[in-house]
């Protein structure tokens, strides 16, 4: 059996890492798998896994998928595609269609619906809907989200009750070995203080400039550091930020690093301040590392992590006052070893291939 999955754009985050790990665990499992991917960001080099046939078509956007994706269906003809994200989703969908395809279709949507299908009458955001709704939720055989609140707002959206909860892949033996990897930062190295972290996209939508300010509280009591990892377009704003409130002794960015995982198993408390996630993958590799999760009440995931604060502290988004009040408690009464492997087991090899194998009848 042939199972091939599509990516848009190849990058060493998020969706991409998803879709790699998947691959690689349909490889282990005695499948034939290709990962066909549209194009790799600037500086990222095309990934290597054992046993998974990568193909770069080299085109800009997932619309130039179509032509080559629907040739590739013809002559390869996979028994299952498995797509990420709506506009690939789209493209995927399309392809196998147009190509009379016989391969089930699996696509996984990962941001909140509200932040894609909210368009007035006719505007861009509308036909992305219909069309969505006309080729994707008609013919695709599963339609996953990833999470559970994520499937309730598309059901919700396109008025049916199709689309599930489709977990990612999040921790595999792979992720076991980075984590024991060594580092080279000295506040993890030589820990004296309880030690925070936080990692993604420096963007405003990650809401670091929130948890800068909770900072700016907790340490007025705790002595606490906190490293954040990422590159982005905000980066200076936010080294601006600590500097002007004088936490340069607390607060260090530390840029993107190749395995977070390692700094993740270092750290104590993992605090996520987004104003919107799919499911933060991010979030639930700081709880695998043992970290007690901190996290913003922001569409769609942390809510259903986290479990009324059985599994961590959830706090209002957008407040960082609250922020501060979830940081402290996280270290006045960290989170249980044996809880935090509770709450992630359902985003394990096993647990995840199960679930592919009762949709797909593997």
């Amino acid at each position: 059996m042939k199972i091939t999955l599509f990516n848009a754009k190849y990058s060493e985050a998020g969706v991409s890492l998803a879709q790699g790990r998947l691959a690689k665990l349909f490889v282990k499992k005695g499948y034939k798998v290709d990962f066909i991917i549209g194009s790799i960001v600037e500086g990222v080099e095309l990934p290597k896994i054992s046993g998974v046939n990568i193909i770069h078509l080299d085109v800009p956007r997932a619309l130039n998928m179509f032509i080559p994706i629907i040739k590739y269906l013809k002559s390869s003809k996979p028994d299952i595609i498995i797509s990420a994200e709506d506009h690939m989703n789209i493209v995927a969908s399309l392809s196998a269609i147009l190509a009379n395809s016989k391969a089930k279709i699996v696509v996984t949507s990962r941001i909140s619906a509200t932040r894609v299908y909210t368009g007035k009458f006719l505007s861009k955001n509308w036909f992305f809907q219909k069309i969505y709704g006309l080729v994707v939720v008609k013919y695709a055989d599963v339609l996953g989200c990833v999470s559970k609140d994520m499937a309730k707002e598309y059901n919700d959206i396109f008025k049916t009750n199709k689309f599930i909860a489709l977990y990612n892949l999040v921790f595999d033996n792979h992720s076991k070995e980075q984590m024991k990897e060594s580092i080279d930062e000295p506040w993890l190295i030589n820990k004296t203080t309880p030690m925070i972290v936080a990692a993604g996209t420096l963007t405003k939508r990650k809401g670091f400039n929130d948890l800068i300010m909770a900072m700016k509280e907790v340490v007025k009591t705790v002595d606490v550091k906190l490293i954040i990892l990422g590159e982005g377009y905000q980066r200076n704003v936010l080294e601006d930020m600590i500097k002007k409130e004088n936490l340069s002794s607390n607060i260090k960015l530390i840029g993107h690093k190749q395995n977070p995982l390692a700094y993740f198993y270092h750290s104590d408390i993992f605090v996520l301040a987004s104003y919107a996630e799919g499911m933060p993958n991010v979030l639930i590799q700081g709880i695998m590392c043992g970290c007690t999760p901190v996290a913003a009440d922001c569409p769609t995931g942390p809510a259903e992590i986290i479990q009324d604060d059985k599994y961590g502290y959830l706090v209002p988004m957008k407040d960082p006052m609250a922020m501060a009040e979830g940081i402290k408690k996280a270290l006045e009464k960290p989170i249980s070893k044996e809880d935090l492997e509770k709450i992630s087991i359902q985003f394990t090899e096993d647990e995840v291939f199960n679930r592919y194998k009762t949709l797909l009848n593997l």
